[in-house]
C-alpha cells in the first residue's frame, strides 16, 4: 500500500513538472517575435494623421518598438536609445524607418502619440489605432502585450520589451533587447539592416 502511495505522489510530482515546463516552453514562445514576412493586414494611423497599413514593413529597414506613452522607464529609455543609435548611425541610417507602435491604443490617441514621439525626434514615428487593428500589429509579430492592475485603480501594460529590426522585405532580421550595449545596437544594425542589398 505504501510503495502504490509513493507510485502515485511520484506520477502526480511529474506529471506537474511536466505541465510546468509546457508552461514556460508557450510563455517564452509567446514572448519572441515571429521571425517570418509579416503576413496581416490592418488599418491604423500615423501620429500625424496619415494612414497606416502592413505595406509600412517593406521598402525600407525599420527599428520597430511596441510600447505605450504611460510607461514608466523602459520605452522612453528605448527611444532615446534609437535616437542615439540613428544619430551615431549619421547619414549611413538615413534609411532606417523608427516605428513606435502604441499597445495601449485607448489611452494613446493620435495628438498624444504625437506630443510622445516629437519630444524625442521628428524621426520616430507614432502609430496608433482601434485596440483590434493594433492587436492584429502585435499578434502578427507574436508581441507580448497584457494590461494589469495597478496598485491606484487603473492599469499597466505588459510587453515585450526587445526592439524589433525588420529588414526591407519585411521580415525580422533580428532583435536589440533592452539594455544592450550602445556599440553592440549600433554594430547589429549596420548588419543586419544596412548591409542590405538596396532594392530588397
Amino acid at each position: 500500500m505504501k510503495a502504490r502511495t509513493l507510485a502515485i505522489t511520484a506520477l502526480s510530482a511529474g506529471g506537474a513538472l511536466f505541465l510546468a515546463l509546457i508552461g514556460v516552453m508557450i510563455w517564452v514562445y509567446a514572448d519572441e517575435p515571429r521571425t517570418g514576412r509579416f503576413d496581416a493586414s490592418f488599418s491604423l494611423i500615423d501620429d500625424r494623421g496619415n494612414a497606416v497599413d502592413q505595406s509600412i514593413f517593406h521598402g525600407r529597414p525599420a527599428l520597430v518598438y511596441f510600447g505605450y506613452t504611460n510607461c514608466p522607464e523602459v520605452c522612453p529609455t528605448t527611444m532615446y536609445e534609437v535616437v542615439d543609435w540613428m544619430n551615431a548611425l549619421g547619414d549611413q541610417g538615413k534609411s532606417l524607418n523608427a516605428l513606435f507602435f502604441s499597445i495601449d491604443p485607448e489611452r494613446d490617441t493620435q495628438e498624444v502619440m504625437h506630443n510622445y514621439v516629437t519630444a524625442f525626434s521628428s524621426r520616430i514615428r507614432g502609430i496608433t489605432g482601434s485596440p483590434d487593428e493594433m492587436k492584429k500589429v502585435a499578434d502578427g509579430w507574436f508581441i507580448h502585450a497584457a494590461k494589469e492592475a495597478s496598485e491606484d485603480g487603473d492599469y499597466h501594460m505588459s510587453h515585450t520589451v526587445s526592439l524589433l529590426l525588420i529588414g526591407a522585405d519585411g521580415r525580422l532580421k533580428g532583435l536589440i533587447p533592452y539594455g544592450a550595449d550602445r556599440e553592440d545596437a549600433i554594430a547589429k544594425i549596420r548588419h543586419l539592416l544596412l548591409s542590405e542589398p538596396k532594392g530588397v
